[in-house]
This record gives C-alpha cells, structure tokens and sequence, in this order.
C-alpha cells in the first residue's frame, strides 16, 4: 500500500508540473498528456463506468480505457465513412504532449456491430462507435503509461481536478496482486439458438444454396445462454481468458450494465503507417490431449480438401479487399496453423504497402465481413442470413481495436465472444458452410468454439 501511495503522490506531483503544457483555454479539439508509470503493467483494473480494454499475452501489448472524453455513434451502410469523417477532424486537432518521452500517444477504440443495420439497444452498445476514453493505460515491451484526455476549451483547475479523482481511483490498483481464479462453478445451460434440430435445417439449407450454387459459403451462428451460481467477476474472466488462451486478444467492452466479452484468434488487419497485414482464420479442427493424436489431427486438417476449400475462398477474399487499397501486395504464404488450447485453425498472413491516405476506416470497410465470419460472394451471404439466421447477431462478428491519432491502428475480428450481465451469459458460436459440410460436425465444431468462453467463465 505504500509503495501505491508513493507512486500516487508522484503521478499527482508529475500532472501538476506539466498541466500548464497543454493548451487548455485554446483551439478545440481533444488533448492528450501522457505520464510514465513507474513499473510494468501486467493487468488493467476494473472501474464503476464505461471501460474497454484491450490485451494480448504473447505479445505483451495492453490498451485500456476508462470513461469518456469523447465519442461519436453512427449506423447504416455509412457508418464507417462518417466515423471516418470525424477521425479527420480528431487527425487535424489532437494534442499529444509526452513530457516523460514515453513514445506513446493517446488512443482510442473503434468498433462496430456485424452488420450496419443491426439497431443499437439503450443498455448496450450502439452500432458503431469511435470512443476517446478520458483515462487510459498502456503497456508495451516492459514500459507502461497512462493517458489522460481532454476535449478543449477547457478550465485547468476543472481539468485537474477530474483528472486527480481518475489518479486516485485507478492507482491504488495497479498493484494489486493478480486474482486467483476462484473455485470451478457450475453453469446451467439454458438454450440454445437455434437448437439441434434448427440447426440441422438451417446447415442443409444452406447447403441447398450452395450446390445450386448462389453461395460459395456461408457462416451460420448459434448462442447459448448460460446461467451462473455467482455474478460474473470480469477481472478474474480477463486473467483466465489470457492464462487459457495466450495468443488470443482479450477484449472486455463495457459501456452500461452489460460487458461485451472475446478472446478472438482473428485479427482483421493491424496498419502501421503505410503497412499493413491482415489474417486469413478458416479450417477448424480440435485438439486431443494425447499428442500423436493430435498430430494426426493437425495433419488431417493440413490435407482436409473441405477445409483447404474453405480457407481459399477468405484468403481470395481478403487478398482482393488488399489489392484495392495497396500498391504492393507481398506473395501468398502457404497457409500454416494457428493452434488454441482447444481448436487449431488453418492461418495465412497476408501482407501489403498501402496507398498513401488509406487509413483504419478504409481498411475495415474493405475487410469486414470476411467470408470467414459471413461468407462468399458477400453480398449475397448476408442476403441469406438476414431472411434466415434466427437470431441477431449484435457484435459477434463485428469488429473492435484502437485507432492513433494517424488514424492507423488494429481491429480484432469480434469471435469466441459472450455478453455478459451479472449471472447471465449469451455466447456466440459460428461454423462455416461450405459444400461437404456436415450438419453434425457443424454442430460439434461450434460446442468447441462455445467451450472457450465458457472454460473460463466457470472460474470467474
């Protein structure tokens, strides 16, 4: 306690000698001051209010925010163009000041629902959203920060002293010793949607579409509502998802009472300045705990003539949707395979040097959907599962990350995921149809996806 003390003393000390760097009774526009942390973050803590956050263990990269400086919502078929529209303006008018030479800047996250039509719901998340959080953390390569936002004009001492409430909130917390998970609980299972025999027409439909050959594929979801003995510990469901699943990108969205909740092995692209690589995730297998099985399973999967199939059609895709905003696109690898603690994936990494001006909006309107969350041709598949995908979808298959002030950044392919409000959690499942796909297997493969979340909210 007292060594969180004296770093609280210091960070209140270090905010009042660089606050009268800002600007903050002129121009408009956010501003940002970043603070060097004194030691490493491992974790970011929960706090009452709006939060996101952000985190990959392998790569030891951590983004959280809390509370909201600014944010901008948009829905239907423009939504990415006029958030787009306001990341200019934020390009034109954001501050940064790094008094303590961090290297890092203020950030924040865009994200949106699968489908530009799906309507936002009043405790939940809108369709799309670009939010600035007023106060962040971020950690990378063994250095961390925090960053505090503002919109201008603004008075310093208001400024100061809401940002010296954020300091005493959030310090005292940042080292505490990570949870333990709690004791193996439970969880009742309530329903599915569509159930088995839904499921089963839903595939063979889909099929029908496919041989007569107005589909190439198709991606058809389930959720199964889960019912815990105890409210759901969000900070406890981060640590397990990260300890079960380390190179999955952890991701807790909270904006009211619910929490929107992945540990997504998809990223949809990363752009940094003019670069950018996108992966292409199709071809699902399972793990077996006796290695040489195991083995055979992978290789079963590197042969499988249904799976190889599959994962064609998103690198195709994928490569397209590259060409149109790159100058030069690096050669196709062969496609490797991305192994969970329960499934394994065939994974290609598809790289490029992107035309001047494109940015993180761009990108994700000409990634998103891909066809392995949607489908191929793409129009046509999301035709099909408005008229007969019985359930919406919200943000499963969707997209979040964090954008720059360049308006570069990285968004996560929203899978593996549940929605969470206090006992009750609805989590989403897909599996891609695509000809000799097999209504049962199907099936089985979304009980494996399923069982990632729900491994780790046993223990929260």
């Amino acid at each position: 306690m007292l060594q969180s003390l004296q770093v609280l003393d210091q960070l209140k000390a270090r905010l009042r000698e660089t606050l009268g760097l800002l600007p903050l009774a002129r121009g408009t526009g956010p501003v940002s001051l970043i603070l060097e942390l004194p030691h490493p973050l491992a974790s970011a803590p929960d706090l009452d209010g709006p939060r996101f956050h952000f985190a990959h263990n392998h790569r030891g990269d951590l983004r959280a925010g809390y509370g909201i400086a600014g944010e901008w919502r948009a829905q239907g078929p423009e939504r990415l163009s006029d958030l787009r529209r306001v990341g200019r303006s934020l390009r034109d008018t954001w501050l940064q000041y790094d008094p303590d030479e961090t290297g890092f800047s203020g950030f924040g996250m865009l994200g949106f629902a699968a489908t530009p039509e799906t309507p936002a719901a009043s405790d939940d998340l809108p369709n799309a959203l670009l939010w600035l959080p007023e106060l962040a953390l971020i950690a990378h390569g063994g250095q961390s920060a925090l960053v505090l936002t503002t919109e201008r004009p603004a008075a310093r001492e208001t400024v100061l002293a809401r940002w010296e409430d954020w300091l005493d909130r959030l310090v005292p917390l940042l080292d505490r010793p990570a949870l333990d998970p709690l004791t193996s609980a439970h969880l009742e299972p309530l329903s599915s949607t569509p159930d088995r025999d839904d499921w089963r027409t839903l595939v063979l439909n889909a099929l029908d579409e496919i041989e007569n050959e107005r589909l190439e594929k198709v991606v058809v979801c389930r959720r199964q509502r889960l019912q815990g003995h105890r409210h759901f510990d969000l900070d406890r469901l981060n640590a397990a998802l990260s300890y079960l699943f380390p190179s999955c990108q952890v991701i807790n969205i909270r904006r009211h009472a619910a929490s929107f909740v992945a540990a997504t092995p998809e990223r949809l692209f990363t752009q940094r300045r003019d670069r950018v690589e996108a992966d292409a995730l199709a071809g699902t297998a399972c793990r077996a705990e006796d290695s040489e099985r195991d083995a055979e399973i992978t290789l079963g999967l590197q042969t499988c003539e249904k799976n190889l199939r599959e994962h064609r059609v998103v690198v195709e895709a994928v490569r397209e949707a590259l060409g149109q905003c790159c100058r030069r696109l690096e050669p196709t690898e062969e496609p490797r395979i991305l192994q969970l603690n329960n499934a394994q994936h065939l994974w290609t990494r598809l790289r490029g040097e992107l035309h001047p001006e494109v940015d993180v909006f761009e990108l994700a309107e000409r990634l998103h959907p891909t066809p392995a969350t949607n489908g191929q041709p793409r129009r046509e598949a999301r035709d099909w599962l408005n008229v007969n995908e019985p359930l919406e979808r919200g943000w499963y298959t969707g997209a979040a990350g964090i954008f720059e002030p360049d308006l570069t950044g990285e968004l996560w392919v929203l899978l593996r995921c549940a929605h969470i409000l206090d006992r009750t959690a609805d989590l989403y499942a897909g599996a891609g149809i695509v000809a000799g796909s097999d209504p049962v297997s199907e099936w089985r493969e979304t009980e494996h996806k399923l069982a990632a979340m729900s491994t780790a909210l046993q223990f929260a």
